[in-house]
C-alpha cells in the first residue's frame, strides 16, 4: 500500500508539474496569443509557456491598473522569460559609453512638456525589427538621422542599418555583437556617406562591407554628444533642434513596454 501512495504521489506531483493550475480565463487569453502569433508547442512545452505567459500577463494587468507614466502590454515575446529574451536578444560586447561627456549646448529652458516631431511633418520613419541580430545601435543611428535629413531636405529616408553592421567596425562597432550610436555617426562623418535601405537591405547578419560612395544619400558634418543621465539636455535638444539617438539598458520591465515614456 505505501508503495502505491508513493507512486501516486509522484505520478501527482509529476502531473502537477506539467499542468500547472490556471484560471480558465488565463488560458483562453493564452490560446488567442499563440493563435495571434502564429505559436504551435508540444503538450509539455505548451505548459511551460502557458506559465510564463501567465505570469506576464498578471504582471502587465497589475501595472496597467495602477499608477504609472508608462503602459505595458502583451507582445511576441510573451512567452519567453527575460533570461531567455536577453540572451536571444541582448547578447552583445561589453562597451564603454563614448557620450558620458557631453558638447551640447542647452538652452536652460524653459523646456516644453511634450514633443512630437511626427506632428510638425514626415520627419519620424517607422518603427523596424532587428530580428535575432544585436543592432539596435544601427537602427537607433539610422532613425536620428533619417530625421535630421528629412527636417534639413523635406525628404524622409531611410537609410541601411546593414551597411553599418558590415562596414563600421573600425569605430568601435562589432556588427550583431552591439556597438554604440555615437560611433556610428563617427563612421558615417569620416566615411562619407550612408547608403539608402533600398541599395543595402539589410539581412540580420553580419556581412562584408559593400558600401558605394556614389549611392550615399545621407551625411553628418558633426555629431554632438549630451551628458550621461542629462535628461533636461535631451528634452532641450530633441525640442529645439531634432529628434535624438540615445542609448539605456534593457531590464525585464522593457520586455512588455507598451508606449508613453517612464
Amino acid at each position: 500500500m505505501a508503495l502505491y501512495t508513493v507512486a501516486f504521489i509522484l505520478a501527482f506531483l509529476h502531473l502537477a508539474n506539467l499542468t500547472p493550475l490556471f484560471l480558465p480565463e488565463e488560458e483562453y487569453h493564452f490560446k488567442q496569443w499563440m493563435l495571434q502569433y502564429n505559436k504551435v508547442y508540444v503538450l509539455e512545452e505548451y505548459y511551460h509557456r502557458l506559465d510564463i505567459f501567465t505570469g506576464h500577463k498578471r504582471r502587465i494587468d497589475y501595472h496597467n491598473a495602477g499608477k504609472h507614466t508608462f503602459s505595458m502590454g502583451l507582445n511576441q515575446f510573451s512567452d519567453m522569460s527575460f533570461a531567455e529574451f536577453r540572451k536571444t536578444f541582448l547578447l552583445t560586447e561589453p562597451q564603454n559609453c563614448s557620450a558620458t561627456k557631453g558638447s551640447h549646448i542647452s538652452s536652460h529652458g524653459p523646456y516644453p512638456g511634450s514633443v512630437d516631431w511626427r506632428e510638425k511633418g514626415n520627419y519620424v520613419s517607422p518603427v523596424k525589427y532587428q530580428g535575432h541580430c544585436g543592432s539596435c545601435w544601427t537602427f537607433s543611428t539610422t532613425g536620428c538621422l533619417e530625421s535630421v535629413t528629412a527636417i534639413a531636405t523635406g525628404k524622409l529616408p531611410l537609410l541601411s542599418e546593414q551597411q553599418l553592421v558590415d562596414c563600421a567596425q573600425d569605430f568601435n562597432n562589432h556588427g550583431c555583437m552591439g556597438g554604440l550610436p555615437s560611433q556610428a555617426f563617427d563612421y558615417v562623418r569620416y566615411n562619407n556617406g550612408l547608403i539608402t535601405e533600398d541599395d543595402y537591405p539589410y539581412t540580420g547578419h553580419d556581412g562584408s562591407c559593400n558600401f558605394k560612395p556614389e549611392l550615399a544619400a545621407a551625411f553628418v558634418k558633426d555629431v554632438v554628444n549630451i551628458t550621461s543621465y542629462d535628461e533636461k539636455g535631451m528634452v532641450d535638444a530633441v525640442a529645439r533642434l531634432n529628434p535624438v539617438s540615445f542609448g539605456y539598458e534593457v531590464t525585464d520591465d522593457f520586455l512588455h513596454y507598451k508606449d508613453d515614456i517612464s
